[in-house]
């Protein structure tokens, strides 16, 4: 290819994520294999059986990222949070994986990832406006 233009989409679709997505994975996986792409679900029911929060992370590469953890409230407190963290940790091990990372913000969760044994590896500031995202590891 000798040229191309460079154009902003006022409102992109999932299409155009996988026209710029599919090139991507086709090249980390000459360079770095087979990604082995697994999600994982662990969740919390109430009695009628619905799902009332859990959490769900992917595995990528050996590493395990928890994208969503949610409690409700009316449950917080009663160790639901690192009940699913374990059983979670206890199914990326068995999968083989070295390690497992997350992200939470300031004024959500970071002192309960550190009682789990999580290791703050970075802090990106003002994210949101005056709270910051912090990024956590826990490696096996």
């Amino acid at each position: 290819m000798s040229s191309a233009t460079i154009s902003v989409l006022d409102s992109p679709t999932d299409a155009d994520r996988r026209a710029i997505l599919a090139p991507l994975d086709a090249f980390n996986t000459a360079k770095a294999g087979n990604e082995n792409y697994q999600p994982i679900a662990v969740v919390l029911r109430d009695e009628t059986g619905g799902i009332i929060g859990g959490l769900w992370a992917q595995i990528y590469f050996d590493w395990a990222f928890i994208e969503l953890l949610f409690v409700p409230e009316s449950l917080r407190g009663a160790d639901f949070g690192s009940k699913l963290i374990r059983e979670a940790e206890d199914i990326i091990k068995a999968k083989g994986c070295i390690g497992v990372w997350l992200d939470t913000f300031s004024f959500q969760a970071p002192g309960f990832y550190e009682r789990q044994g999580y290791e703050r590896f970075g802090t990106l500031e003002n994210y949101p406006r005056g709270m910051a995202r912090h990024f956590y590891r826990k490696i096996f």
